[in-house]
């Protein structure tokens, strides 16, 4: 499994069978170093609808011709707005060609602003993607919650992907706890520096994590990582 990140929340994620993004917020983020008609793909995922992880999502999956994987709500608005989708909701696992994706709860909110109106878009979850026999688990937007010990007792997870920047979702020290109760051996912190409000240090947060035998990547946007 070779994963890059392309800033803020956005990981393409490829092995010899698929190649799909989680969350493409590109052409929005100018630390993104990618154009979202240079993503090529086979599926799009969704952790929620925010304005900052749905980004580019329809734009890419039409120019690709993939399918929008998303909780119910979301899909349909993708559906809306002219992209093949695959409808699904937390607690849900769908296999597909090369990948299989099962979304979990996350702790947040997920809407989006159309004019003077603000679109529900259904609940926002957390992904355990596995592919190549590798298991990616993005945690999406979401407060350190309980049900994390679940998670990891119930799944292998190789890798996981944690949001760290606080304000809006949980911080460097909340990740710090969710990576223990995960299991996972190795973690990529996301979320953060994207906007001043979450800026964090990433670097430091995975010495952290070194010190509680986790091995931590603070990947730059177009680095990767394999797993």
């Amino acid at each position: 499994m070779k994963i890059t990140y392309y800033g803020h929340s956005a990981l393409l994620v490829e092995s010899p069978d698929a190649k799909v993004i989680i969350d493409p917020f590109l052409s929005g983020n100018p630390g993104s170093g990618i154009a979202p008609e240079n993503i090529r793909v086979d599926a799009v995922l969704l952790t929620h609808g925010h304005s900052d992880h749905l980004g580019d999502a329809v734009e890419i999956a039409r120019n690709n011709d993939c399918p929008i994987f998303a909780v119910y709500e979301l899909a349909e608005y993708c559906r809306i707005k002219g992209a093949k989708v695959k409808h699904m909701n937390i607690g849900g696992k769908l296999a597909d060609s090369g990948f299989t994706v099962k979304y979990t709860p996350a702790f947040h909110s997920s809407s989006i602003q159309e004019g003077d109106y603000w679109i529900y878009l259904g609940e926002p979850g957390g992904i355990l993607l596995t592919l190549e026999g590798k298991t990616l688990f993005h945690a999406g937007d979401t407060a350190l919650f309980g049900d994390m010990r679940l998670i990891g007792e119930r799944n292998a997870i190789d890798v996981a992907a944690l949001p760290i920047g606080d304000v809006l979702t949980m911080g460097p020290d909340d990740a710090l706890l969710a990576a223990s109760w995960l299991r996972a051996a190795k973690v990529i912190p996301v979320h953060y520096n994207t906007f001043p409000v979450i800026e964090q240090d990433g670097a430091e947060f995975c010495n952290r994590l070194k010190q509680e035998g986790i091995t931590g990547f603070p990947l730059k946007a177009g680095e990767s990582v394999e797993i």
